[in-house]
């Protein structure tokens, strides 16, 4: 008998000991790990700085509460503002609480409450983030949501043109929907969103949640596109796997969020602070991002040379080292396949296979991760 709420469709693996792209199993088995613990150790597993990091504040303290002044938190938040061209950090512990902190902001910025975010998004699992999330599935038995937040066709220029006007807060909208299937947006899109945003006087929010910290071979996703948001959340990579999220902000937002308009007991907790400067220092480094970036070329020509061709594939599609390979059926059961051939690896809807290594990852470990992959499709689609 399991005493946790079966929330988790578990899988067959239990880890042991992890490093770098490998998790070492209880069975004895050693697995090649393509999620990144869902994008979160985009150096991989226990990455030494980080950990030099982590157990020096350890040893100093790891909690006073943010009544206290912490430079480490200061640390973290000008690496982070700085990368994203931006001005203002507020630390959270997840994702979820990035995103409701920026409706949040934006609501209380605006004076408005309605919010446009799009169809196959996904925000978080609390009440603000399930309502500005464009999947029915993640709101079923919840009852009402927040309202005012209007869902639209990813992609759809004039339906966008036609619902944003002066009522409107704020846009959400992530650059690759990750858990919606790796669905990349359209550059003339994010112009005009940005565009449209400015001459209403809308915020632009840009949840960088899975594609933030370097997942796309800059340090944001947005920074592809030439545009600017006025906020952008970021969590999973910052903190190489401790709890950490942030809402970035620009400077004229500042006055919206003084002393007692939000605040949380543990957000830019030290140790996570320390992880996430740590974190920073490596990825936010040209030299690295241009190796990240060269190893998603990599993988995106490996995939279409060795899986292009194939008729039970649909499409691949992504971006950096975030890559969909969408097939012609569910994939659970070739998930479960590459994980008995050694490769872990995670759906993005019922027929995407989502690939997310560590940013760091070997062009060997690609390779093998490739090939896997053939062998595991080939094999899957002759006997399914």
């Amino acid at each position: 008998m399991s005493y946790l709420f079966p929330t988790y469709q578990r899988w067959e693996i239990e880890p042991e000991r992890a490093s770098g792209a490998w998790i070492y199993g209880k069975d004895g088995c050693e697995y090649l790990d393509f999620t990144s613990g869902i994008g979160v150790c985009n150096l991989g597993h226990r990455p030494e700085s980080v950990e030099t990091a982590v157990k020096k504040q350890l040893e100093s303290f790891w909690h006073v509460s943010n009544l206290f002044p912490q430079s480490i938190q200061e640390v973290a938040a000008e690496k982070l503002a700085e990368a994203a061209g931006l001005d203002c950090v507020f630390f959270a512990n997840s994702g979820a609480e990035a995103n409701e902190a920026a409706i949040k902001l934006a609501r209380k910025a605006t004076g408005r409450t309605k919010i446009i975010s799009f169809l196959q998004s996904f925000h978080g699992r609390t009440f603000a983030g399930m309502a500005a999330t464009g999947q029915e599935k993640i709101k079923q038995g919840f009852g009402s949501m927040l309202e005012t937040f209007v869902h639209l066709q990813f992609n759809d220029l004039e339906a966008f043109q036609n619902e944003i006007g002066q009522d409107t807060a704020a846009v959400m909208i992530e650059i690759i929907q990750g858990e919606g299937g790796i669905h990349v947006a359209e550059p003339e899109f994010l112009k005009e969103i940005e565009k449209a945003c400015m001459q209403n006087g809308a915020l632009l929010i840009i949840d960088e949640i899975q594609t933030g910290i370097g997942r796309t071979g800059k340090p944001f996703a947005f920074q592809h596109f030439g545009i600017k948001p006025d906020i952008i959340t970021v969590a999973k990579g910052l903190g190489s796997g401790l709890p950490i999220g942030a809402a970035v902000g620009k400077a004229e937002l500042k006055e919206f969020f003084g002393p007692g308009s939000h605040g949380s007991t543990f957000g830019g907790n030290p140790v996570s602070s320390a992880a996430a400067s740590a974190t920073m220092e490596i990825i936010f480094n040209d030299e690295f991002l241009l190796g990240a970036a060269a190893k998603g070329e990599l993988l995106f020509e490996l995939l279409d040379k060795r899986l292009g061709h194939l008729e039970s594939v649909n499409e691949i599609r992504g971006l950096g080292l975030m890559a969909g390979i969408e097939m012609s059926a569910e994939v659970q059961p070739i998930l479960a396949a590459l994980r008995k051939s050694g490769l872990i690896a995670l759906p993005a809807g019922e027929k995407v296979i989502r690939l997310l290594p560590p940013l760091n990852v070997s062009q060997e470990e690609i390779e093998r991760a490739v090939h896997i992959i053939e062998e595991t499709i080939n094999i899957h689609c002759i006997t399914a």
